[in-house]
């Protein structure tokens, strides 16, 4: 009886007031988050917000100092709306582990014990999977684009009247966190396809005959999800394929029944 759902059971209302609990500490745990970011500290003051925006920064602010570049907000309240953007963004991360530790919390009880051991190390390596995508873009893909793009400038010993770039904040930072974002959850590719085979869905056979369908869907993604330029779609495109082949070799290693 070990391997079975608890004798224990709970009404209707039992599990909803579970699941606004679970939500509540989650909704909470976001906003505390999010306020904290936007405190301003220290002499001069600068917020957390500040300090995350200025790392993300850092890839394109390296390329432009060697130009004497700059970065320009054009309204009023374009900055303080990007240091909500940014808080946004860090809560999000942030609080993504608390809050799949709670969506575990409400759906384990209901659980045979078997699926647990399936579903856990799953969950565990999400958060995982998405910093590692981050990682990628900001190290990797960043730097070669910004210097991509920044390549078409033209300077006064070329031109009379020179062509310089001046990015917005607001851009950039949609731009950043739409990369990060696509990164992140493309890399939760693994995670989905190794929970179809294991639960029988779909198996490392039909993944492997459906390869050339799947490169074609892969690049499809890179062209919708990222700027258009050839190196961030094709940085892109090749981790997603990878992932794909590492998930087929996985499930014919360890999901062989």
């Amino acid at each position: 009886m070990n391997d079975t759902i608890p004798d224990k059971k709970m009404s209707l209302y039992g599990h909803l007031v579970e699941l606004r609990t679970r939500l509540l500490i989650s909704v909470v745990v976001f906003f505390i988050i999010f306020f904290l970011c936007l405190v301003k500290f220290g002499n001069p003051p600068i917020s957390f917000s500040d300090l995350v925006y200025i790392f993300l920064q850092k890839p394109l602010a390296a390329l432009l100092e060697e130009r004497g570049g700059r970065m320009i907000f054009t309204a009023l309240h374009e900055g303080f709306f990007t240091q909500i953007k940014v808080a946004f963004f860090i809560s999000i991360i942030v609080s993504l582990p608390i809050i799949l530790t709670q969506i575990w919390r409400f759906i384990a009880p209901g659980l045979y014990k078997d699926e647990r051991k399936v579903l856990l190390p799953f969950i565990i390596a999400t958060p995982f999977l998405f910093l590692l995508g981050a990682s990628i873009v900001y190290y990797l893909v960043m730097p070669l684009a910004w210097e991509f793009f920044l390549s078409f400038e033209i300077n006064s010993s070329i031109s009379s009247l020179p062509i310089e770039i001046e990015p917005r904040i607001s851009e950039y930072l949609s731009l950043v966190m739409r990369l990060i974002i696509a990164f992140g959850l493309c890399f939760q590719l693994p995670i989905i396809l190794l929970l179809l085979i294991k639960t029988g869905f779909i198996t490392a056979e039909w993944l492997a005959k459906r390869r050339k369908y799947a490169i074609l869907i892969a690049f499809i993604a890179s062209a919708i999800l990222t700027p258009p330029d050839v190196i961030s779609q094709v940085m892109l495109a090749t981790p997603i394929i990878f992932l794909y082949e590492i998930s087929i070799l996985v499930a014919r290693v360890f999901y062989k029944k």
